[in-house]
Parts: structure tokens; sequence; C-alpha cells
């Protein structure tokens, strides 16, 4: 039967450009993938059988289709599970995404199928094909490459063994941290809420009905850790909250070997080096850098230490004010872990004379999105339409259509806002649709975030972080949303570099900080009032507060992830504490206790794609944080950091092209220049 016969009764096979959400249930997820990966084999084998499908046209077009149809059916169950989880779900996105991944495993091996491509590559007409056209099918022959193409038996069938399993693997450790997440909870009596502002007593009480209970109840949702570490003046309860957050879906705290990720985390490294082996690499460090800027573990580790040399010394005198102050003014004579953000919001409160739950009354979330919107309009001459008649997966979901300023409707925009039951922690950005210029496809995006939900009678109301962390994410989606390309394997974010592509969202952080921006979005929720003057001067004097301490920590995830994946060792095991000590002693300044699991709730890294990338999010703040600058050169100029020209252009030269050309070959195109290695530290307060 074929997908169009299908389609009628499973909306997953539906040429709908938006998915009907509210129509998909579990039972019709291996009925369309199945019939889709059907399709699929089947026109491979029609195409690499024909001896004319030998170019772009002919081969790769019909390809790009599919890869297409694979994916638009795949978009909206991974959201689904990653939004709005459930047992029946997890079941079926489990056996889906098994099948899914030994299907695309053998199609990377597919010795026809390359030859094939290589066919395309040394044709006569491959240079006349324009640039997008023909990096995709040099990423096609990598992609080969990197799957094993070339393997002979046993080492193919034992690759594409491993690549199953790593799917498996990945889905159950973030599963497992949801799990952990949602099982803990503490009511807290009165005298426990000592010390926290209205809003998170708001929030607490939202907890509270959600589980059906009265009075408070922390849980282990971001956005509840956050008030209570930073804010309860009771030390037992931070170190309480602080032990369940930090031992999550491990083998030590509350719930210790419940939801274990321990030797999951073993059989991933031990799978991922095996894996890189048998492509005859020498580590998953070394593929991961196969299609990263970086190139070389050797720059990578350079580029780290360089900037811990910088960073620690100023992270070293910025916890010992913690600590003078912390004995001094607060009786906390011997720092500890659950301790360090309640000394540090008080220590910001009396050094810059503000709480940052002052800034929460100028940021209601509709305002902050409302003025989201209307500056990326005017920075990229687009506009957004909200839209009512698109089915969601939640009411409080929110969508948009994106217009060119003639009206031409451009793309599309899902917003998912606050934490709830049955949905991931943290924020991201997702693709639901690519631009597709045989079809005629729109890029539709899934923006989803994790802030405070409403009160009673009042709106979502941020902490700047939350906005910077909703700029962010916007940044990731216009990367997708103003592609010009039409070919999805490297339109958009596809494509691009994994170490650039947080260029844009890092570029877009930078808004949250400007006075010109702010007075967009910032006002006061009750009396409508501006951010006044001096708030504005004192959170930004704050602005780089703990600078140091803050990139240390990155610097340590980043190291961290790095080495253990770059000196894994099958005789030595994954070593996953010991190297975590090990790169602690070398960055950081602060000792967590020896119980503390970090690694273990470690999504990034162990089931969201940063393998051997978490650095990424360093490399690229250099180019971002230098492509900002060209912005603030013309306002300095006369002009306005809102530049309509600077903006036409970083459109046109990143946003626009996507992974159609190396990353640092855009960056130049929109600079004028190479990145400048100082932007990162100049961005951090900490350049010389």
């Amino acid at each position: 039967m074929t997908t169009t016969a299908h389609a009628a009764s499973n909306p997953l096979l539906s040429p709908a450009l938006l998915p009907d959400f509210p129509a998909i249930r579990p039972e019709h997820v291996m009925p369309a993938v199945e019939t889709v990966l059907t399709e699929y084999r089947a026109t491979v084998e029609t195409l690499v059988a024909d001896p004319a499908a030998r170019d772009f046209d002919s081969l790769v077009a019909p390809l790009e289709r599919l890869d297409e149809a694979l994916a638009g059916l795949w978009s909206p169950i991974a959201h689904l599970h990653g939004v709005r989880d459930s047992s029946e779900l997890r079941e079926v996105y489990g056996q889906a995404d098994e099948a899914i991944t030994e299907f695309t495993t053998a199609l990377g091996q597919h010795r026809g199928l390359y030859e094939a491509m290589k066919a395309v590559r040394e044709g006569a007409g491959f240079e006349a094909l324009d640039r997008a056209q023909r990096t995709l099918v040099e990423d096609s022959l990598r992609g080969f490459r990197l799957a094993g193409v070339a393997l002979e038996e046993p080492a193919r069938t034992r690759f594409r063994a491993i690549q199953t399993e790593l799917s498996k693997l990945d889905t159950a450790f973030e599963e497992a941290v949801l799990d952990a997440t949602e099982a803990w909870t503490l009511p807290l009596a009165e005298a426990q809420l000592a010390g926290l502002p209205p809003s998170a007593r708001d929030l607490l009480a939202g907890q509270a009905r959600d589980k059906g209970q009265e009075g408070f109840l922390a849980t282990l949702k971001g956005p509840v850790v956050q008030a209570l570490l930073s804010h309860a003046d009771d030390r037992a309860l931070r170190e309480t909250v602080y032990t369940a957050y930090n031992t999550r879906a491990s083998d030590q705290g509350p719930h210790a070997g419940r939801f274990d990720n321990s030797e999951r985390i073993a059989r991933i490294l031990a799978l991922r080096h095996e894996a890189a082996q048998l492509l005859g690499l020498a580590s998953a460090a070394h593929e991961s850098l196969e299609d990263k800027m970086a190139g070389t573990p050797e720059r990578v580790l350079g580029f780290l230490r360089e900037l811990a040399a910088k960073a620690r010394p100023v992270a070293l005198r910025e916890l010992d004010e913690l600590r003078a102050f912390a004995a001094t003014e607060l009786g906390l004579h011997t720092l500890q872990p659950w301790d360090v953000a309640y000394a540090s919001e008080k220590l910001r409160v009396a050094r810059y004379t503000f709480e940052e739950e002052q800034l929460k009354a100028y940021f209601a979330l509709p305002r902050v999105l409302e003025g989201l919107l209307a500056l990326s309009g005017e920075l990229f001459d687009v506009r957004f339409a909200e839209r009512f008649d698109v089915p969601r997966w939640h009411p409080d979901v929110q969508y948009f259509d994106v217009l060119d300023a003639d009206g031409v409707l451009r793309a599309g925009v899902y917003f998912d806002h606050y934490a709830r039951e049955g949905k991931r922690g943290g924020a991201w950005m997702d693709v639901c649709r690519s631009r597709f210029g045989l079809t005629g496809q729109i890029p539709v995006a899934y923006l989803t975030c994790n802030a405070a939900p409403p009160g009673e009678g009042r709106p979502s109301l941020l902490t700047h972080d939350d906005v910077l962390t909703l700029f962010h994410e916007f940044g990731h989606g216009l990367h997708h949303l103003l592609t010009e390309i039409g070919w999805p394997s490297v339109s958009g974010i596809h494509g691009v570099e994994w170490d650039a592509v947080e260029l844009p969202s890092q570029f877009m952080e930078n808004f949250g900080w400007k006075r010109e921006a702010l007075d967009r979005f910032a006002r006061h929720g009750q009396t409508g009032e501006a951010l006044p003057d001096d708030l504005f001067a004192k959170m930004s004097a704050a602005r780089h507060f703990q600078a140091g301490l803050f990139l240390v920590r990155q610097l340590e995830f980043a190291l961290y992830d790095f080495r253990l994946h770059l000196e894994y060792d099958p005789v030595l095991g994954p070593r996953t504490l010991e190297l975590l000590d090990a790169v602690r002693a070398e960055v950081s300044v602060i000792t967590p206790p020896c119980w503390q699991r970090f690694p273990h709730s470690f999504t990034h890294i162990f089931g969201g794609g940063y393998a051997a990338g978490y650095y990424s999010y360093l490399w690229a703040e250099v180019l971002s944080a230098d492509a900002f600058a060209a912005f603030e050169e013309a306002a300095a100029a006369g002009g306005s950091v809102f530049d309509a020209a600077t903006g036409a252009r970083l459109r046109r030269e990143v946003l626009a092209v996507g992974g159609s050309r190396p990353a640092l070959e855009s960056f130049i195109a929109f600079r004028g220049r190479a990145p400048d290695p100082q932007a990162l530290l100049r961005s951090h307060g900490l350049a010389a």
C-alpha cells in the first residue's frame, strides 16, 4: 500500500505542512515508519539499478526527497517524546528509533549507492552545480565514509549493531534523567519558605497544584531548583535539593540505583570508541572532529586550556571574595556547593544593590516574546503573525507565521514555553520541516523552553537568564527559518559544522543586554513602567559578575566531555569519575562532594548530540561575540544596534546560506576578516 493510501487514516503520513498533533497516537507510529522505510528502500534500489541515475537531478534530488519524507515523519514523533512523554509513546518510540537507526546505518554502508554518489562527484557536470549542490554531494560522501561503507565483514555488521545499540542507550539515558527528575518531590512547610520571593512561592504552589496537593511542593524542575538554591534561607533545604538534583539517575542520592545511568555511560563510551576504531580513527573524539571547524584534538585542547589560563585566576579571586562575604555577612564559614548560588545572589545584591527578582517584574513572558519578534523583524526584515488555527500538542503552545517584508510566507515557528510533567528539561530548538525547493515546502521550527508557568491571575515572569535563553533558542530558530537554501541536507542548521552552529544563538543573547532592545519589552507587569535607568545600570554593572566562575564551569564540562572520548581505553574502562576529578583538578575552583554525580544527567553528551563537542559552545562564542561587535560598531558610528545594513549582511552571509559552505567562509563574508580570538574574553569582561 502506498504512503498516499495510508495517509487518510494515519496522521503521520499526511502531506500537510504542519503535523496534526492531537490526532497522533502511539499506534500510528510503527505503521507509518514501516511504510516510509519500505518506500525508501525500494526507491534506492531502483535508483542504484538505473545506470542513467548518476547526476544530481536523477540521483541526489530523489534522495533528498526520500530523506525529507523520513525526517518529516520522525519529527513529530521525536518532538512528542520530548514534550508530551508517556509510557505508550516510549515503547513505540524505542521500536521506531531502532528501525530507523538500522535502516540509516545500512543505507550509509550501501556500496552501490556510494558508487553512484561517487559517479556524481566525478561526473562532468559536477563543477557546473551550484555551491549548495556541490556541498551536498561532498557531505554525502563523507557521511558514507563515516557510516563504514568501506568496512568488510564482520566489521560492517558489527558497526551497524553498534549504532543500533547506541540509539537505544541514548534514548534510555534521557528517559532515566526525566524519570529521576519527576520521581522526587518534597512538601514544604511555611517556615522553609523563608527568603523566597513571591514568584518563587507562586511557583512552588503551582507545583503542588499540578500534583493535586495543597500548599507548596519542591520538585527538581529547573526553575524550582534555581529558585530554592538561590533564595531559600533554609540551608538544610538547599542541601536536600542540591543532593537530589545532582544525584539524579545515579547510584547515589535519595533514589540511589533506581534510575542509574552508570552502566549506560560505560556502555555508550565503549561503543563509541569501538565504532571509531572500526573506521580507522583513534577515538570517538577524532571521529567527532571529522566534520567540525576545530579539526584536531590538539587544537580543541589548546583552545580550552588557553581559556582556562585566563579564566581560572579570575575565578579563584571571585571564589575568595564569595567565601569572605559568606563568612562575614552570612555566617557561612564553610562554603558548601549548595551555598554557592545563595551566597552569590546575596553578594550580587550587596554589591550592585539590586536583586534578580526586581528584574522579573519587567519580564512578563508575553511581552518579552513580543519584543523578541519585533526586534528580530527589524534586524532581518521579516514580521511574525500569530495563528490560532494550528493543531498543537498543548493548549499553551503558540504558532507564528514568518513573513517577508512583502508579505510572502517564508516559514513558521512553534513556541512551547513552560515546564510541565512529561516534558524534558532544558531548552532547545528543533526542526519540524526544512526548506525544500523541489516541493515548495517552507521551514518550520520548534522552540522549546521550561520557564515557570503563569501563576494565579498573572503571566509567567522570567528571570533575565530565562530571557537570554529564549533569545538563544530563537537565534537557532532564525538560522533555520531564514535559510534560502532549498536542499534540506544543507539548509538552515543542517550541514553547519557543530562547533559553529551556536553562532546565531549566542549572537542573539547580546540583545538581552542592550537598552535599545530592552525598551521593546521590559515593562513592569502592573504599572507598565519601562525598566528604570538605575536598575538597568545596576544590571549592566553586574553583567560580568562571577564571569570567571561561569567560564571555568563551562570549561569543566567541555574538557571533561572531550577527554572522556579522546582518552577512552577499553582496558581501563570509562573512568567516569576518575577523569572528572582530573579535569576538576586542572580547571575547576569549586570541588563538589564525592557523591555528586553530574555525569549521570549530562544529557548533552550522552543523549543530545554533543559528544566530544560540548566545547562548541565556547568555540562558537568567539564567532558570535565578534559578529555582534559589528552591530556595536555600527551603533558607535552614529547608527543603531539594529543597523539594517549589518542585519541584512548577517542574514545574507550567515543565516541564509546555512550549511551550504564552510562556516568560516560565511563568517569572513559577513565580517570581512577572520574571527578575533579575543572576542570571547571581551564578551565576558576578561580581556586584558
